[in-house]
Parts: C-alpha cells; structure tokens; sequence
C-alpha cells in the first residue's frame, strides 16, 4: 500500500503506480485517433454526451494549438486544457523569440517534460489525459502521442482511448503510408464505427484536419461531416 500513495516512491518492481492509475483514466477516456496522411494529417474523436441537456457545441474536444497544430486527448479534460494551454504559450514563446512557428516534435517535447516533472515530486499527480498532437512543419505531416509518463512517440496512424484496442487493430490491418487526406477521413470514421455505440453521427464525432498545402489547422463543419457519414453508411461501412 505505501507505494501508490507517494509519486515520488517506486515499488520493488520498478513501477510508478501513480503514473499506472493515470494511464487507467486515460484508458476510461473517449476514444480520439490521429492519421498521417501523404498530404496531412486527420484528427478524430468520439464525443459522449452525459445528458440531454448538455449544449453539443460546448464539448469541443480537437482543439487549435497554432495555426499549423492541432490536438485531441483522451483522459481529464481539465487535465488536457492545461496541458493544450501551455502548448499554445510554447508556440507563442517560439514565434516571439524566433520569428517562427515551432516544430511539432518540439512542441510535444515541451508538453512532454511537463508531464514528466508531475512524476517526480511530492505533492503534485500525473496528467491523467493523453494527447494526440498532430500538424504541419518543415518536415511534412506529423502525428504525435504524449503519455502522462512524460514519454512521447511519433506515429503514422494511432487511438487512444476507450476503444483504442480496437481501432488500433483496424489500422494496423487497413492504414497504408500513400493514404490520402480524403482517404484519411474515411478510415477514421471507419474506425470509430467499430467503437462508437448506435452508429456513426454528426453529433458524436468531431474531426479536423491539416493540409500540406496550406499548412493551416482546420475543424470539419458539422454539415461536411455528415455528408462524409452519408456516403459511408450508402457505401454499407458504417
């Protein structure tokens, strides 16, 4: 019992358990995926709704980091907007000093050092939310996936979340490197429709994508959304 109470104190077997019960919340979390594609990048997540008096448009879960990143999580929510507003800080410190937008690893990296100073020291919790950061750079489309660990890695498609599993078989079996953006956003809502209870809607999924040629971050509308979500369940995939 003495190991879990303190952050700062391993147990015989090398584990932190309070960074291992931050990986259960994001584990309970909704299920949000990322997928590089040959011209940007697709950000998808589900959006469970507690109760019918709840306003739709108030849980934005893909949130705009700069103008060429942006990020979804599964976890905390409280959690994640502190996370996503020192990212955004660390964008405006790096156009303030350098006269240009920062690098989306180096962006996760930052994120990723503050998670892992909440692991060791007393009196502070990890992060318990996960985040995938995606967007556009000198080096092309990237997709990134923070862990309340600290530790961060690159990915060309990945889930995380509540039906993580899942989606992440689906990928490992469907995902192609030549994907397309367009290609993209049909496999991403391929993907949460093996997860997401009573079928694919405009009010459960939220999307936003990146493009090379523009570089700019953007949230699908809602109207566009369904039209994709149309097409799919004609096609007989959702």
């Amino acid at each position: 019992m003495g190991y879990d109470r303190a952050i700062t104190i391993f147990s015989p077997d090398g584990r932190l358990f309070q960074v291992e019960y931050a990986l259960e919340a994001v584990r309970r979390g909704s299920t949000a995926l990322g997928i590089r594609c040959s011209d940007g990048v697709v950000l998808a997540v589900e959006k469970k709704k507690g109760s019918s008096l709840i306003d739709p448009s108030s849980m934005e879960k893909i949130l705009k980091i700069d103008e060429h990143i942006g990020a979804t999580f599964a976890g905390l929510f409280s959690d994640a907007r502190i996370l996503v507003d020192k990212a955004r800080q660390e964008a405006q410190i790096n156009r303030m000093l350098y006269d240009e937008v920062i690098d989306v690893e180096v962006l996760t990296k930052k994120v990723s050092e503050v998670n892992q100073i909440y692991t060791q020291h007393a009196g502070v919790r990890p992060f318990g939310v996960s985040l995938m950061v995606a967007g556009i750079d000198k080096f092309g489309p990237r997709l990134f996936m923070t862990e309340p660990s600290g530790g961060y890695a690159g990915y060309f498609a990945y889930a995380i979340g509540a039906g993580s599993q899942p989606v992440n078989e689906f990928f490992e079996k469907n995902y192609a490197p030549n994907l397309t953006v367009e290609s993209g956003i049909t496999l991403a809502l391929k993907a949460l429709a093996t997860v997401v209870e009573g079928g694919l809607d405009p009010t459960r999924v939220e999307m936003a994508i990146l493009r090379v040629e523009n570089g700019k971050f953007s949230s699908m509308p809602a109207k566009d959304l369904a039209k994709y979500i149309e097409n799919l369940k004609a096609a007989g995939n959702a």
